[in-house]
């Protein structure tokens, strides 16, 4: 976030004539060189306690930075909407010279934190991480036996919108549904993939988990297979698209693009989904943590997801960390409550520590994950 303020501030002519510009660019490219090794510092931080206070050091550094690029912001709003201002306003000299002041002290304590780096020799991902990385963000429609817990109304409204869809005149409809990680945006989507009514209302339902590549035709192939039941063994996207074309055309789908990161190649995929206009009451359901997805993306409004209600998160931790137990264990379920309580509404971070007690029955085991900063 900073990296991207400091790159819009670069473009904003006050940086040039606050007499900043230079700097903003060397903090620019500072920044880019220690987010690249950061995942790296993250990993190292476990076992070396330098990188761990290295780490907490370019935190603090970076709200400080960012601090100043709002109020920078601020000022820049105040020049514009004050036509009678100019640079010769005493406010506005003031405020360069402190400016300028802040951002060289900023330079040199971001030139030290990045010379730290090097002398750590944390390295940037490597493909073969990437694809590790890719294979464990995979998903897929199977849901479990369990409830959901308190997302019963998230799922009538999402499959009701669902079955207007496949009435209406239009080729198919987009509906994103948004939250942050943790929040159950797949497992939500799980429910209403397999719902009886869904299942009735479209001729082929299919599941693709994109991640943060959009790639077309890893995507096309994961159409043709999930139909099909084999790879298609393709190699041009010319020949894929128009496998899928022959898939999907005069059926009413439902597509499921699950956990997507960004929109640059949406606009080739949807020529491939509309079909020349075949597709009448088709429906794509996307999940995705960023609001601009859905917004290039969606044909409608986003279906935003919102923290689980306490009873709730609290059913989901108990089922995973007592399971069939009838056994009603009075202090840990005390304990308990009051883990829930910290887990803030996410059930990713509920069912995790529900599992991470399960087999544990001694009180001071939930005390330390209770206490437990990490």
């Amino acid at each position: 976030m900073v990296i991207e303020n400091l790159q819009a501030f670069i473009q904003d002519e006050l940086a040039t004539l606050w007499g900043v510009h230079s700097q903003i660019q060397e903090l620019s490219g500072n920044l880019a060189a220690i987010h690249a090794v950061l995942q790296d510092a993250e990993e190292k931080q476990i076992r070396e306690r330098v990188v761990k206070l290295w780490l907490q050091k370019l935190s603090d550094a970076a709200h400080v930075l960012d601090d100043i690029l709002d109020e920078c912001s601020i000022e820049s709003n105040r020049l514009q909407s004050d036509q009678c201002l100019t640079r010769l306003d005493p406010v506005t000299i003031m405020f360069r010279r402190d400016i300028g002041k802040r951002m060289k002290e900023m330079v040199d304590r971001f030139r030290q934190i990045d010379e730290e780096r090097r002398r750590f020799e944390l390295r940037g991902r490597v493909p073969e991480r990437q694809q590790e990385d890719e294979a464990w963000r995979q998903t897929c429609s199977g849901i479990t036996k369990h409830n959901i817990y308190g997302r019963e109304q998230d799922t009538e409204n999402i499959v009701e919108f669902l079955s207007r869809s496949a009435d209406s005149s239009n080729d198919f409809s987009v509906y994103p549904i948004v939250g942050m990680g943790g929040l159950g945006k797949t497992t939500l989507v799980r429910w209403v993939y397999n719902d009886n009514k869904v299942i009735e209302h479209f001729d082929l339902r299919i599941w693709v988990c994109v991640s943060t590549e959009f790639n077309t035709m890893r995507i096309l192939e994961s159409i043709v297979e999930s139909t099909s039941g084999h790879n298609p063994n393709l190699s041009t996207l010319e020949a894929l698209k128009n496998k899928v074309q022959e898939i999907l055309l005069g059926k009413r789908y439902l597509l499921v693009l699950d956990d997507v990161w960004s929109t640059d190649k949406w606009e080739d995929l949807k020529s491939v989904l509309l079909c020349g206009g075949g597709t009448k009451g088709a429906a794509v359901l996307v999940t995705t943590r960023v609001e601009s997805v859905a917004s290039v993306m969606g044909t409608c409004p986003a279906h935003h997801l919102s923290p689980l209600f306490e009873d709730d998160n609290w059913l989901l931790f108990k089922y995973h960390a007592f399971g069939s137990d009838k056994v009603e264990h009075t202090e840990l379920v005390a304990i308990g409550k009051k883990i829930v309580k910290k887990c803030g509404g996410s059930p990713l971070a509920s069912k995790a520590l529900g599992s991470l007690l399960r087999n544990k029955k001694e009180e001071i085991q939930w005390v330390n994950v209770l206490e437990s900063k990490f």
